[in-house]
């Protein structure tokens, strides 16, 4: 079975951050440019919070917010969840549904790795079944059944 750190090592691991101190336009255009929907914010080396897409879309409706002005660490969000390194498909899969996740960071001794977002892990678990029923098609074929023979 396909852990957190096996998806990590087939896509990536990278983290991009900002600092506390970085606007939320800054922040939007680092993640334009790495094509992600979060970004942590990090402080010194520790990651302290993160700031999502969907944050904009709620930030967008305070009035006094300007995204040339607003610093992200007003606006990020401070409870982070992660999940182990050795956890399974299935149980990031109910962390991102159980939490309504959509970016979880992901942990290995005391340090985060890396991120992983709901379509890694969708795409991880379709690729499981789609091998899964490939071997089962395997087993049921006339040529599986033609070759074995019973012994006399």
């Amino acid at each position: 079975m396909k852990t957190a750190e096996d998806i990590l090592k087939s896509k990536g691991g990278d983290i991009v951050t900002v600092s506390p101190e970085a606007t939320i336009q800054h922040a939007l255009k680092k993640m334009i440019s790495s094509n992600i929907g979060s970004i942590f914010v990090k402080e010194k080396d520790k990651i302290i919070g993160v700031w999502t897409e969907r944050d904009l879309m709620h930030n967008v409706m305070e009035s006094e917010f300007s995204p040339r002005n607003a610093r992200i660490s007003d606006y990020m969000t401070t409870d982070l969840y992660h999940a182990s390194y050795s956890d399974s498909i299935f149980s990031l899969l109910d962390k991102f549904l159980g939490k309504r996740l959509r970016h979880l960071l992901i942990q290995k001794e005391g340090e985060y790795i890396g991120v992983l977002s709901t379509g890694d892990v969708m795409k991880a678990s379709l690729n499981l079944k789609s091998s899964e029923l490939q071997e089962l098609n395997a087993i049921v074929s006339w040529e599986y059944y033609e070759n074995w023979r019973w012994e006399k």
